[in-house]
């Protein structure tokens, strides 16, 4: 998949699921579950154990169903580790020039973490295809992204971190090109306890919340 496909897939789903447990055994499900509902979007962290090999497994078992990228990354030899084990993009909590270069040199998109406007720009300047705006909900939520948008509307944006199903709605309209979240979608005590279903239920209710915002049919 070329980068302009990858990211045109990641916008048109407008939801970036963080995909963040304490064991990898489940997450195969967890991104069916999520595909199922709709949020075609997934990030595996680094954060969750062996995470390359549970990127390489969901892959394997799962295809190009999901658009696929790892997480938390935080050095570009961890970057090429997960893009050689399918990752499709990278997403960080911070910006790493040597990370947004390596991902230009596999034409893998890229987004890095940033919180302020110096930290926003020189993300984009360093070639970020979206800019994770993290954590999101700490400076104003909704309110902040709106006010970064006024100065900056050509900077692609994606907040994490306080997106949940009630303020979902508020950051598209501030301007959200799409919207990273975590433990609200994939519920931990869900993981746990292997209920899907209710994984899958709330993946179709924030795609529903994109959908209303973009005028779009179920």
């Amino acid at each position: 998949m070329s980068r302009d496909d990858t990211l045109e897939r990641i916008l048109n789903c407008g939801i970036v699921a963080v995909v963040r447990a304490e064991s990898g055994e489940k997450l195969v499900e967890v991104v069916k579950a999520l595909a199922e509902g709709g949020v075609t979007a997934a990030e595996i962290t680094l954060t969750v154990p062996d995470a390359i090999e549970v990127i390489r497994q969901v892959r394997r078992e799962i295809g190009d169903s999901v658009v696929l990228g790892a997480g938390t990354v935080l050095d570009a030899e961890t970057a090429r580790q997960a893009i050689l084990a399918g990752a499709e993009y990278i997403v960080a909590p911070s910006l790493n020039l040597e990370v947004v270069k390596l991902c230009r040199r596999y034409s893998k998109p890229v987004m890095p973490g940033a919180l302020t406007p110096t930290e926003i720009v020189a993300a984009w300047e360093a070639g970020a295809d979206i800019v994770k705006v993290f954590p999101a909900h700490v400076v104003g939520g909704p309110d902040y992204l709106r006010a970064i948008k006024a100065p900056l509307p050509q900077v692609r944006l994606m907040p994490t971190g306080g997106v949940d199903l009630t303020t979902a709605a508020d950051f598209l309209k501030a301007g959200a090109c799409c919207l990273g979240v975590g433990g609200s979608l994939v519920d931990a005590k869900a993981v746990a306890a292997g209920d899907f279903h209710r994984i899958r239920d709330l993946a179709a209710r924030y795609v529903g919340i994109v959908q209303k915002h973009r005028g779009e049919r179920p």
